[in-house]
């Protein structure tokens, strides 16, 4: 889709990646509908480019809220949906409060699904419409100490397969992204010093966007930025016994991290 006629909803706008992609979407002339909770932070959010922009806080958690939005999607002639917003949560599992849990399914999967599902019938009747959804490689390389986190990303990730083929023979195109670690104050203290000890990668929110909005531009299917975490997201695909053996030896280091205080 070009972005010049792009009309989006980009939820989570306030967010390190989500204020990164309001930027280049914008700078690329698209209109855009950007919600997130904190409505100074979503006033501050740079659109220099676009050609219309209109903020509205919500609650996507709020059914009330989410229904406003909704609504407010289709009066702003939406035809492009990205679901962004999300939580994360690190530590054990069986040491996690169950509220918290729930709280997460819901914000990152549950969320994006009765968003696309309230719009959908809006998008099928546009000429051509996309739904972006951001997930993670945790989605495809569930790891220790995200269960939870990985439970949804890995939903998500089921869940635009199984879209875009079903829309195959739609104007309405499905695009998933799964993302490695991203350098924003979305990952805790520890998350940034269990990356740091394991050597994992972490990209910047500019870097990201620019492939999401590439992405976005080329259609639907997948997208995950990050190597080697995308060749190993794979294997685990194959060859999962592979990956539970490495993961193993990093066993006592990924405890020692989430278990922290």
């Amino acid at each position: 889709m070009q972005l010049n006629k792009a009309r989006i909803l980009l939820t989570g706008a306030t967010g390190g990646l989500g204020r990164a992609l309001a930027e280049q979407l914008a700078a690329g002339g698209a209109a855009l509908l950007l919600s997130g909770r904190d409505t100074e932070r979503l006033a501050r959010v740079t659109t220099t480019g676009a050609s219309e922009v209109v903020r509205l806080p919500a609650r996507l958690d709020d059914p009330a809220e989410l229904a406003a939005l909704v609504e407010a999607a289709r009066k702003f002639r939406l035809n492009a949906l990205i679901n962004n917003a999300g939580i994360g949560a690190f530590g054990l599992f069986a040491e996690q409060d169950w509220a918290a849990i729930e709280r997460l399914l819901r914000a990152d999967l549950e969320t994006p699904l009765r968003l696309t599902h309230a719009l959908l019938p809006w998008l099928l009747a546009q000429p051509a419409a996309a739904v972006v959804n951001i997930g993670s490689t945790f989605g495809s390389l569930p790891f220790p100490g995200f269960a939870a986190y990985s439970t949804a990303k890995a939903g998500l990730r089921g869940f635009s397969q199984a879209l875009r083929r079903e829309l195959a023979d739609t104007s309405v195109a499905v695009l998933h992204v799964a993302p490695r670690a991203i350098a924003t104050p979305f990952n805790s203290a520890a998350v940034d010093q269990l990356n740091l000890e394991l050597g994992n990668h972490s990209d910047a929110p500019s870097a990201v966007a620019r492939r999401i909005v590439r992405a976005f531009q080329r259609g639907g299917g997948e997208c995950h930025p990050g190597f080697p975490e995308r060749l190993f997201a794979w294997l685990n695909g194959v060859a999962p016994g592979l990956i539970d053996r490495a993961l193993a030896g990093r066993l006592p280091i990924i405890k020692r991290h989430a278990a922290a205080p």
